[in-house]
């Protein structure tokens, strides 16, 4: 299958486009979201990198440059380095993370990549032979190390690192303060959020959502481009937000580590079978 075929795009207007694996069917397929600037490119999350991300962009056009002007550099950060979003990283030249999930990254740690990919979720496989039992984020050596408040230049807009951890440690919302945009990655989406993960972290995650609210309260915030998912608007950002905090008490910390024990210990089996 070609990287045609196994990508598909929506543009939504500002440079901006929307990107999906079509034959990746799951809750877990991730959003892969390319911002176009005047001097670079950015994608922001890879997907599972089954097929090249790049030659997709290329052979679509989404990377035509403006009639007389050579190519712009394209830079790929990963939100976090979960497999849903980190997989294609391999197929990028240059890669972003944060510092605290480098080095994970780098010795391709699938336990932390939460990697979790089954036969039925793949409606067509990328090639004749493929099984999910064998599929691996690989060893990426990321070329850019981000912290908070870092900002990424695409010359005529500018993307703010925001450090967001909870889902994970080293989970980043990029800001488009202009533009009011927030590419949120699995900060936050549009449905329950996710903090039973090996290196989730309930007292991080409430930091966050009260960040996520302070945005929203001081208007900075009137379009969340999520990691999963449906985009929605800085009403929703702040409710769900707020009920995460809410609910974040007692009983949600016992029964979320009940939770994150039992993932641990599913994750490192899996994971081991597959080295085996």
């Amino acid at each position: 299958m070609s990287a045609l075929e196994w990508f598909a795009h929506k543009p939504l207007g500002g440079g901006i486009f929307w990107i999906q694996e079509r034959f990746y069917e799951s809750g877990n397929r991730a959003n892969i979201w390319l911002v176009r600037g005047s001097q670079r490119d950015v994608v922001i999350d890879t997907g599972l990198g089954l097929r090249s991300l790049p030659d997709y962009l290329r052979a679509s056009g989404l990377l035509e440059p403006p009639e007389g002007a050579g190519p712009r550099p394209l830079l790929a950060v990963a939100t976090h380095v979960h497999f849903d979003h980190s997989g294609g990283l391999q197929h990028f030249e240059e890669v972003a993370v944060h510092s605290a999930e480098a080095a994970a990254l780098l010795r391709g740690d699938n336990y932390e990549a939460v990697t979790w990919l089954s036969d039925r979720e793949v409606a067509r496989p990328p090639r004749p032979g493929w099984r999910a039992r064998h599929f691996r984020v690989p060893p990426v050596r990321p070329t850019r190390l981000l912290q908070e408040g870092d900002v990424i230049s695409l010359g005529d807009r500018q993307l703010t690192v925001m450090h967001m951890p909870g889902h994970s440690r080293g989970s980043i919302c990029l800001h488009d303060k202009d533009r009011k945009i927030l590419f949120s990655g699995d900060v936050v989406y549009d449905g329950s959020m996710i903090d039973w993960l090996p290196y989730s972290r309930i007292s991080d995650y409430v930091a966050s959502c009260q960040r996520l609210m302070e945005l929203v309260d001081r208007g900075l915030v009137e379009k969340v481009l999520p990691g999963h998912f449906n985009i929605f608007g800085a009403e929703r950002l702040y409710r769900l937000a707020s009920n995460y905090i809410s609910q974040a008490g007692v009983c949600h910390k016992v029964s979320t580590c009940a939770m994150k024990s039992i993932a641990s210990v599913v994750l490192r089996v899996a994971n081991s079978r597959v080295t085996s």
